[in-house]
């Protein structure tokens, strides 16, 4: 068990606005009680207007300020907003949608990470930005760029991208014999002579070869850990001060995990309300419901993963404050909200929540986009929420963290897996996962999030690894071998490591006599009833085999079946029969569970167990009662 402080921070954009009201701002951050200032990663075009005319004063003066008002900066890398004079310089370093068309100059995230020229202009100004402040005593955090992936920046179909996949392919697969053999290049007379004979995945008269699609979507995420991990290098080389990057919320085309392995911290961007109408999957009465509270579910999960990712230590980079302006809907939060949303992330290890932003801004993309001030520096409604968290935490005790006895396993490889080939629409690895995270939560538990790497399941009593299409062997002999509840599939083991089916046939899992003999996926309007109760939605299989038929379809055929500890789920639950399958495995497992009522949920920390009631409607639960919209924390 590890105990960590709690803090609050802003994002803050000093190039924005006159030098004469610098100090001025962060004085109110720091009478709001603010800790941490995120700057500078937008800034590029201000720190060097032309080539080499590198003008860092007001950056000096910038972090000066904040720093003699008592306040920390965490100084991110200005990568991600290329000005315009480099494109002078390198006309191809723009991405490529999979029509052909360029990413083009206007807005942010304007480069392909597999341009050289681009990724060397990088390595320059990040090393320019930490000769000079990697020892500055008020840098106490780097972040690298912002939000990869955002805008759907990850893959290119650029000609540097195709020449950098021909480099990658041959050193995986060494000979172009093995690749056509791995891919089942026999198929449609598709075999390569040479590797310089193989085009991106894009363009092709109908679907291309799923093995090809799934290769390019791992090396599109292998460049992006490489990007990063040049500009960690070289900060590192320079500066003790730790270094993060703000992920986004269902952003799953490259590997965080892979990113996080070089980072100090994860941190994440947290837009409850723009994520319940934009990806977080919610149905049309959900979102109804929740449309000024967000998802109950959503930001958990992604402090869960976050806090996975980040090696058991995350921050809110960016808290949404009030309304934004960039999902089809973009109400006001609810009064409460921010508050809500903050203390949900403390209760699920953040060391930091940093608002987005200080200011609202009165020009360009983003000045739908609410702040803790208004344009006119007048507060706004969330800076008094912010105000009171930070009056809160002055008098809580510290994060104190501890393992869940309930664990989830993530893998971006599988969510790529499902993106070539979800066989069925609105079918994806990514909302599977969500679904059974939700039902868990349903019934009061705590989760961790493991990535598929985990080998060593100490501690865990029940351990879910849904639709894992490619699962080593040594991860089955894991699962196998933990003293826990195990509940695999659907899809799990489905692919071996190059994306063909494996013989013998999947599930192939130690110890369990299950045989999946056929797939299918179905209609919206046509579920697959369950004899106890709900149904599968959206894909199901045809389970054979010797092990336990737990459960059945109303038709008879085997929906659950299960030899020892391991159970094989065959087939995507609905919300009834998720929490109710989960519930089964919990009695099991002799995890203590309670049902939720829609919109609450509970969180245990290893000092304090938190209630939130998300709704606005007073509820009493387990003998307590949860006003709206609150926060109750309670200590054993």
């Amino acid at each position: 068990m590890t105990e960590q402080t709690r803090s609050l921070g802003c994002c803050y954009y000093p190039e924005h606005w006159p030098r004469s009201i610098w100090a001025e701002d962060a004085r109110r951050m720091a009478e709001t009680g603010l800790t941490w200032v995120r700057i500078g990663e937008f800034a590029w075009s201000k720190l060097e207007p032309t080539l080499n005319d590198l003008q860092f004063d007001w950056l000096d003066e910038a972090i000066w300020t904040l720093g003699e008002a008592g306040l920390k900066v965490v100084l991110g890398t200005p990568t991600a907003t290329p000005p315009r004079w480099m494109l002078d310089r390198h006309p191809d370093m723009l991405a490529m949608d999979a029509t052909g068309h360029p990413r083009k100059f206007g807005s942010r995230r304007h480069y392909c990470f597999s341009h050289e020229g681009f990724a060397a202009e990088s390595d320059r100004i990040v090393t320019l930005l930490a000769d000079r402040y990697g020892r500055n005593e008020h840098v106490a955090a780097w972040q690298t760029d912002n939000e990869y992936g955002c805008h759907d920046t990850t893959i290119s179909y650029s000609d540097a991208a195709r020449a950098a996949f021909r480099r990658w392919l041959r050193a995986r697969y060494g000979g172009i014999d093995a690749l056509n053999a791995a891919w089942g290049n026999v198929f449609w007379s598709m075999e390569y002579r040479d590797f310089d004979e193989i085009d991106l995945p894009n363009l092709t008269v109908t679907e291309p070869n799923p093995a090809h699609a799934l290769a390019f979507r791992r090396f599109s995420s292998d460049q992006v850990v490489a990007f990063n991990r040049r500009q960690v290098e070289i900060i590192r080389a320079r500066s003790n001060a730790p270094i993060t990057h703000n992920y986004m919320g269902r952003i799953t085309d490259f590997d965080h995990f892979a990113v996080g392995r070089d980072l100090d911290f994860a941190s994440w961007d947290s837009y409850p309300l723009g994520f319940l109408e934009d990806r977080a999957g919610a149905t049309p009465d959900t979102q109804r419901a929740f449309a000024r509270q967000g998802d109950p579910d959503f930001q958990a999960f992604h402090h869960d993963l976050y806090r996975a990712v980040g090696k058991g230590r995350m921050w809110v980079m960016e808290q949404q404050p009030g309304p934004v302006n960039w999902a089809p809907h973009n109400p006001a939060p609810l009064p409460g909200m921010v508050r809500l949303w903050s203390w949900e992330a403390f209760a699920h290890g953040a060391e930091c929540v940093s608002y987005f932003r200080w200011r609202q801004a009165p020009f360009a993309q983003e000045q739908l986009h609410a702040g803790l001030l208004r344009p006119d520096s007048q507060a706004a409604p969330g800076l008094e929420e912010a105000a009171q968290v930070a009056r809160e935490i002055a008098q809580a005790p510290a994060v104190s963290a501890k393992p869940s006895e309930v664990a989830i396993l993530f893998d971006y490889d599988a969510d790529a897996a499902w993106a070539v080939q979800p066989h069925g629409a609105g079918l994806s690895y990514f909302g599977l996962v969500l679904d059974l995270y939700k039902a868990m939560r349903g019934l009061g538990l705590s989760v961790d999030i493991l990535p598929a790497t985990t080998r060593d399941f100490t501690g865990y009593r029940l351990i879910a690894a849904p639709g894992l299409m490619h699962m080593p062997g040594d991860l089955k002999s894991a699962l196998a071998h933990a003293e826990a509840e195990v509940l695999i599939g659907p899809r799990s083991g489905a692919r071996d490591g190059e994306f063909s089916i494996p013989v013998p046939l999947p599930p192939d899992f130690p110890g369990l006599d299950v045989t999946i003999a056929h797939v299918e996926s179905l209609r919206p309007d046509s579920p697959a009833p369950l004899d106890q109760g709900g149904a599968f939605a959206g894909y199901c299989e045809t389970l054979d085999g010797g092990a336990k038929v737990v459960e059945r379809s109303a038709t008879g055929a085997p929906a659950l079946m299960r030899e020892g500890r391991v159970s094989y789920l065959g087939g995507w639950p609905d919300p009834v029969a998720g929490r109710r399958i989960i519930a089964g495995l919990c009695a099991r497992a002799g995890l203590d569970t309670v049902e939720l009522p829609e919109g609450v949920r509970r969180r245990d920390t290893g000092a304090e167990r938190f209630w939130f009631n998300h709704t606005e409607h007073a509820i009493r639960v387990e003998g307590r009662d949860l006003p709206p919209l609150s926060v109750t924390r309670e200590t054993p």
